[in-house]
């Protein structure tokens, strides 16, 4: 049985030793070299969507501190009258969890938004996933959950008399 370079050598007359006047592309180191430029692409989105999220998270950690720094006389009159740590403290964690969700859901309506755009530009199926939408949201709420922990713990662990005395 020969192979198609034997038989194209022969249909162009090239005798043994002489280089090939024809090349052959083995189109399965062309999907190896997609499949490498499609990783490398995707790390480097998660890189910048990581990078994103810890800066995303550190403005909401930020944006909570200043909330719990206005609101001390607050905190300490709700601790005076009784409100225990966990009370506080799941308070702040709420409002920070609720904040991510709303950055999430605002992100994935901007995205959602844009890919429907560019897909109707460029002809494409325009459908999402919906585990990709509730993962980004319950993702967007981890954030704020693991970033509004410490703002959360420095307003419960304030002292009443303290923070009514705050300015």
């Amino acid at each position: 049985m020969m192979t198609i370079e034997q038989i194209l050598r022969q249909k162009h007359n090239i005798g043994p030793g002489q280089d090939n006047d024809f090349r052959i592309n083995d189109y399965s180191q062309f999907s190896e070299l997609r499949n490498q430029a499609t990783g490398i692409f995707t790390a480097l989105i998660a890189g910048i969507a990581g990078i994103s999220l810890v800066v995303g998270g550190i403005g909401v950690m930020n944006i909570m501190l200043v909330s719990v720094t206005e609101r001390t006389r607050e905190i300490g009159l709700r601790k005076a009258l009784g409100a225990t740590h966990q009370a506080i403290l799941l308070q702040f964690i709420i409002e920070a969890v609720a904040l991510c969700i709303i950055g999430g859901v605002a992100g994935v309506i901007l995205g959602s938004l844009l890919y429907f755009i560019i897909a109707m530009w460029q002809d494409w199926v325009f459908t999402i996933p919906f585990s990709a939408i509730l993962g980004s949201v319950t993702f967007s709420a981890c954030v704020g959950l693991f970033f509004g922990i410490w703002p959360a713990r420095k307003a419960a662990q304030l002292e009443p008399a303290v923070a009514l005395r705050y300015e």
